[in-house]
């Protein structure tokens, strides 16, 4: 007897779509077929609906210290708000304090996560301090699992790092095959930015976006690449939020360099717009929103396939730690964990931008070949963990407050409404959130360690 049986569904799988039906047993994809005769513990009737795998979203900040605060989802209510939106693995970053080591840091926030986590997780570790004893702890960390690495070319008085020490870091990673995500912002450029126009008196929201104009991600990207380049490192821009950086992208790889991106739900949504609202302080993340014009190159860049994932980077604050006296005060982040799917599936699909294929390549197959998780994770086959979401692709959601899960008091989606929205989050073979409700387990998550890569070109 198998443990489920889902039955009767469109099974959209990272380049084909067929009517099917899934056998699951002890957590594992173990029948796929037409049919499914066998009998089960549970049998759900997917007739209507798609059937993909679940997503992993590579880029969570669950707890993070961040500009004399800490974001508001632990990883028990941000893990909650991950599954209701389809998402049953996070790849979230362990942030080196100053002064500690990675290592160290590493047992950190597995000593935090684990308690607390309700869908599977993995970890980047965001490099602070660069030393030769942190230098020397990379091998190691990549043998625990942790084979990513994030460096900050802003932030200066938080987490930059210089050119010098991200070659460094890039060098000795790509030795043992790890992969080096970048932040790409000028940090000089925007403190010069920054300064100016508060000199001016200029301190409303809107002057965060131009702080940090197109140019400043686009020369850090073109930086990136270069040591990159001379290093021999894959890289990985996170975040992207411009054309012009696309454009950059597109011209590496179409050298054949390793380089990949990623962007977010909100670049796909929200323009700098946004900012003029009388509750702009609300959407101030970095990079920022951007113009009408880099959504569009946004989405093209995924219809086309050189934006390899989607990711949130879901760091939120609430209403009180973002009402701040000017807009370089405001902890920067936004929600976006729960919202990957039906912003992607309603904005995307739907309006016939990327086929459903494109869908689940850039968030669930691309970032589990990229962090390593590959094939546990990512893919519908027999012997990958079962790990699925349901979609009906007719129910209709506002992202409102009331309808997500995430521990802050407002949603920046409050007007935004979907055509197309997960009803059933499965992981590991159990079912964890149904119709709206998180019904899974504090605690029940596991760390899924990433595989080093064997050759210095991660195969997507």
């Amino acid at each position: 007897m198998l443990d489920l049986v889902i039955r009767d569904g469109r099974i959209v799988t990272e380049s084909n779509v067929f009517d099917g039906s899934i056998g699951i047993q002890n957590g594992k994809i173990t029948q796929i077929s037409a049919t499914i005769g066998e009998s089960a513990n549970r049998v759900v009737d997917a007739g209507g609906k798609l059937v993909l795998p679940g997503l992993i979203d590579g880029h969570t900040h669950m707890e993070m210290p961040f500009m004399g605060t800490v974001s508001s989802d632990d990883f028990y209510q941000g893990t909650v708000a991950a599954a209701c939106g389809g998402v049953t693995t996070i790849v979230d970053f362990a942030v080196q304090p100053r002064g500690e080591t990675i290592l160290n840091t590493y047992k950190t926030w597995r000593q935090k996560a684990d308690p607390k986590v309700c869908v599977d997780y993995g970890l980047h570790m965001i490099i602070r301090d660069f030393n030769t004893t942190n230098l020397a702890q990379i091998r190691p960390l990549i043998g625990e699992g942790v084979t990513s690495f994030k460096l900050f070319m802003a932030y200066k008085k938080e987490l930059y790092l210089d050119d010098g020490a991200i070659y460094s870091i890039m060098e000795e990673a790509v030795r043992h095959g790890g992969i080096i995500g970048l932040h790409c912002e000028n940090a000089d450029l925007i403190e010069c930015f920054a300064a100016k126009l508060l000199s001016e008196g200029k301190v409303k929201a809107e002057y965060h976006a131009k702080s940090r104009p197109p140019l400043v991600e686009a020369e850090s990207v073109q930086r990136g690449i270069r040591l990159a380049e001379m290093s021999g490192s894959p890289m990985y821009v996170v975040h992207m939020s411009t054309g012009l950086a696309r454009d950059e992208i597109k011209e590496a790889a179409d050298k054949g360099l390793p380089v990949y991106s990623e962007t977010c739900p909100h670049y796909l949504t929200f323009t700098e717009e946004a900012y003029r609202q009388p509750n702009g302080n609300r959407y101030i993340m970095s990079p920022p929103l951007r113009s009408d014009e880099d959504r569009a190159k946004l989405w093209q860049g995924l219809a086309s396939g050189f934006i390899k994932t989607v990711a949130s980077d879901h760091v939120c604050f609430n209403s009180k730690q973002k009402n701040q006296s000017d807009f370089t005060k405001v902890p920067n982040g936004v929600i976006g964990t729960e919202v990957i799917l039906p912003i992607l599936y309603s904005a995307g699909v739907a309006k016939g931008i990327i086929p459903l294929t494109r869908l689940v390549q850039v968030t669930s197959y691309n970032p589990a070949k990229l962090f390593g998780l590959y094939p546990r994770k990512g893919s519908i086959a027999v012997g990958s963990d079962a790990d699925i979401v349901l979609l009906d692709p007719h129910k209709k959601v506002r992202l409102s407050l009331d309808n997500l899960h995430s521990n802050i008091d407002y949603s920046i989606y409050e007007d935004v409404s979907v055509t197309g929205y997960p009803i059933m989050t499965i992981s590991r073979g159990e079912i964890i959130h149904e119709d709206g409700k998180f019904i899974g387990r504090r605690g029940r998550g596991e760390f899924v360690k990433g595989k080093p890569f064997q050759t210095k070109r991660p195969d997507l």
